[in-house]
């Protein structure tokens, strides 16, 4: 007897090609909008000299986490990235990652502020968010051809649907967190649902929505390195060009390169939530 088979791909293929055959002017439309931001931020940075850069980094660690180190870590390993030569595709990883936080915060906060305060939609988006965070890197990569072709606009695509998750998970898990006590009280008050949200939840709630963009940001960053395999270029594309080159030196140096830009933007988080806790 022949096994009956439930045509799982075949029936998530037919919903990508529907997408592309009848929405090709909205992912157009986002393709070119993301990639004239991202011309114009990198341009924007590789106008300035490196060490301009460099010390536009520094004071800008210093001024975000009020540490002296952090300042000090980014101050050396920013130089040594220029020294390994790989200011231009670490300038491009930045771009990349920076579009792609902002644009998963734009879509993730308001999806975790509404999964909070409907328990419908929490029932709905949290499973959701359990198959997006369990399901393999590389599969994101996927739908980004069909959709936006090879480059940075696929790369960023699949870095936003990677990395949202945290955003959401964290922002409602943030106000799921703040005291019925407070709630009540604010009810007392006659607050209305936008001043408890505005005044109450999310000023409180903002230390773990904080640790929800570190994260979102962290995964980012990871996921534009495996996109450089659709053609984000970057750092990424620097560890993909020494693997097929087989060039284990210059594959080192951009993983350095990488893990320093990484635990920059990871100290200066982690010291900016801090803040935004004992606030």
């Amino acid at each position: 007897m022949e096994q009956i088979r439930i045509p799982i791909g075949k029936s998530i293929e037919y919903v990508i090609d529907l997408i592309t055959e009848h929405f090709s002017f909205a992912t157009r439309a986002f393709s070119d909008i993301t990639e004239t931001g991202i011309n114009i931020l990198v341009d924007s940075m590789m106008f300035f000299p490196p060490w301009v850069l460099i010390i536009v980094f520094t004071a800008l660690a210093l001024f975000i986490s009020r540490e002296k180190g952090i300042a000090l870590f980014t101050l050396i390993g920013m130089a040594l990235i220029w020294n390994m030569g790989l200011w231009t595709p670490t300038v491009s990883t930045i771009a990349l990652v920076l579009i792609s936080t902002l644009i998963a915060m734009l879509i993730g906060l308001p999806l975790g502020i509404f999964s909070a305060l409907n328990s419908t939609a929490y029932r709905i988006i949290m499973p959701i968010l359990d198959v997006m965070q369990t399901m393999p890197a590389f599969v994101y990569l996927i739908p980004a051809i069909p959709f936006f072709g090879l480059g940075p606009v696929g790369a960023i695509f699949s870095t936003v649907i990677f990395s949202m998750p945290p955003a959401i998970r964290l922002t409602c898990l943030g106000i799921k967190q703040v005291p019925v006590e407070l709630i009540e009280a604010a009810d007392s008050f006659g607050s209305t649902r936008s001043q408890k949200l505005f005044k109450l939840q999310l000023p409180m709630a903002t230390p773990t929505i904080m640790a929800g963009i570190n994260q979102t940001i962290m995964l980012a960053l990871s996921m534009v390195v495996i996109a450089a395999m659709i053609g984000a270029k970057g750092l990424g594309g620097e560890v993909w060009k020494a693997i097929q080159r087989l060039e284990p030196d210059k594959g080192f140096e951009a993983g350095i390169a990488i893990v320093i830009v990484a635990v920059i933007l990871d100290r200066i988080m982690q010291k900016a939530g801090g803040r935004q806790k004992t606030a």
